[in-house]
């Protein structure tokens, strides 16, 4: 089991940043991959970053691309999740998740590629 927490979410206007954490305890956090996950009110939750071991192998949505940066840090058991240039259209409750490397390096970007979740972080852009 890996249980994950998040925080770090908030108010925010638009155009600006915040930097979202989530840190993992349980088993070996360096043998997942990790992602974050993004759920408005009334739509799917959809695929926003994921990193690997290290920063070497990354993915980002094409909505998100070029503002957000996702970072880990696997001493401290935590990935980051510093968000730029915020848009209004960012405003949603942010999850994070752990993958096995097997599944994920598979299919990075599906939500039931992850196995463990976290209760989220609300992030909410005025505009």
């Amino acid at each position: 089991q890996v249980q994950l927490v998040e925080s770090g979410g908030g108010l925010v206007q638009a155009g600006g940043s915040l930097r979202l954490s989530c840190v993992a305890s349980g088993r070996t956090f360096s043998s997942y991959a990790m992602g974050w996950f993004r759920q408005a009110p009334g739509k799917e939750r959809e695929f926003v970053a994921a990193i690997g071991w290290t920063t070497g192998r990354n993915y980002y949505a094409d909505s998100v691309k070029g503002r957000f940066t996702i970072s880990r840090d696997n001493y401290s058991n935590t990935v980051y999740l510093h968000m730029t240039s915020l848009k209004f259209e960012d405003t949603a409750d942010y999850f994070c998740a752990a993958a096995l490397f097997a599944r994920w390096f598979a299919d990075p970007f599906p939500a039931n590629t992850y196995a463990y979740w976290g209760q989220g972080t609300q992030v909410t852009v005025s505009s």
